[in-house]
């Protein structure tokens, strides 16, 4: 199994949402990722999903060394689907 795939099936949890924003940010933000900022993203994902959708959704703020990573997940990393958020929740 390769890093990616390694990375995308611990990406996958048991919160929609969770997975959701995880899913989009692997599609479009994991690859601007350094290998330092991989590490800590793998770190994070070692998170309970529900601690970590806090951090995702800024409910919680993250410690200094996770806040540019954590930056990313809240951004998405990109533009959003098209249809807004009523695409998302058709999913």
């Amino acid at each position: 199994m390769g890093d990616l795939d390694r990375v995308r099936w611990r990406c996958r949890r048991g919160l929609l949402e969770l997975d959701l924003v995880l899913a989009a940010f692997l599609g479009r933000g994991y690859g601007r990722l350094d290998a330092a900022q991989r590490r800590l993203f793998d770190e994070l994902l070692d998170w309970p999903d529900n601690d970590l959708l806090d951090l995702v959704l800024g409910r919680r703020e993250p410690e200094p060394r996770f806040r540019a990573v954590v930056e990313m997940l809240r951004a998405g990393s990109g533009p959003a689907p098209a249809g807004g958020a009523d695409a998302l929740r058709s999913v």
